[in-house]
């Protein structure tokens, strides 16, 4: 099958990759842009990675209330106002609040950890690892390995998307920022659930 000039540009756009890469990617899927589109996915070959840099402080605050009980706001950034009044760009914010709402997550990634949480979550293991009688050469790993476990749910980004277990939330906001062509930052969030408190 043929690759169209059209459908190069187009990856090429959406990519961030340069044409002879995307004309590459299209013959590799025999002409078909969306499984093309998706191994460049995979790949991580996308403008994510080059936008992160990018200052973002324009964007929206959203809220969702669940059944009464739940109750989310987040604010999510992004480059432009114009990106921010887009329906991709709303869509996005609503559903890392219904993530939030639904996953109850204690950070957007694993950089807000505090230092002595880490610690503490570290020296438990670490205690745990030693009392079982690990080989000290293992011990190490095992430790990372328990402290990542532990973390794992805590940390919005590496959370799975609950409406696609296939991808966590970074790889959402990845795709998201290929959509709308600006660096996207989820700044924060709140969670208030009724008769609990922190």
């Amino acid at each position: 099958m043929g690759v169209s000039i059209e459908d190069i540009k187009k990856l090429k756009e959406l990519s961030g990759i340069g044409l002879t890469d995307a004309k590459a990617a299209l013959v590799e899927a025999k002409g078909d842009f969306d499984k093309a589109l998706e191994e460049l996915r995979k790949k991580g070959i996308t403008k994510a990675e080059k936008r992160g840099d990018r200052e973002a402080r324009q964007g929206l605050i959203d809220s969702y209330v669940h059944g009464g009980r739940i109750g989310v706001v987040v604010e999510v950034n992004c480059e432009t106002d114009f990106v921010a009044k887009t329906d991709v760009f709303k869509a996005f914010v609503h559903e890392i609040a219904l993530q939030v709402a639904s996953m109850d997550p204690k950070y957007v990634s694993e950089q807000d950890i505090p230092t002595e949480e880490m610690e503490r979550v570290r020296a438990e293991a670490k205690e745990r690892v030693v009392s079982e009688g690990k080989p000290a050469e293992i011990a190490d790993k095992i430790v990372e390995g328990q402290v990542k476990k532990y973390f794992a749910d805590k940390v919005l980004l590496n959370q799975v998307y609950i409406m696609n277990e296939k991808q966590t939330v970074a790889d959402l906001l990845k795709e998201t920022i290929a959509k709308t062509g600006e660096n996207l930052v989820i700044r924060q969030f709140k969670r208030i659930e009724l008769g609990v408190s922190e």
